[in-house]
């Protein structure tokens, strides 16, 4: 089975009018790194997702959801599930 990682830190970051560059210097990552996770061409590791829910005050994993690929979005990493 395959799976997708969705996230929604564009629309978070939108509602509380930060730039790509603000949230990266929260998070401690670079702008570009919060670009490809916006447009979904890369997912982040552990640590900066969870930085980034918290510079959203957000509950940890609100605003990342693991979805089977039939569910995906256009443009969501393809993660290979292994037995």
């Amino acid at each position: 089975t395959e799976f997708g990682l969705k996230n929604t830190i564009k629309v978070e970051r939108a509602k509380r009018n930060m730039t790509q560059a603000e949230l990266a210097l929260k998070v401690g990552v670079s702008r570009k790194t919060i670009n490809t996770i916006e447009t979904g061409k890369f997912f982040p590791s552990t640590l900066p997702a969870i930085r980034s829910d918290r510079s959203f005050d957000l509950e940890i994993e609100s605003s990342f959801e693991l979805v089977q690929n039939n569910q995906s979005t256009t443009n969501t990493p393809i993660i290979h599930k292994t037995n």
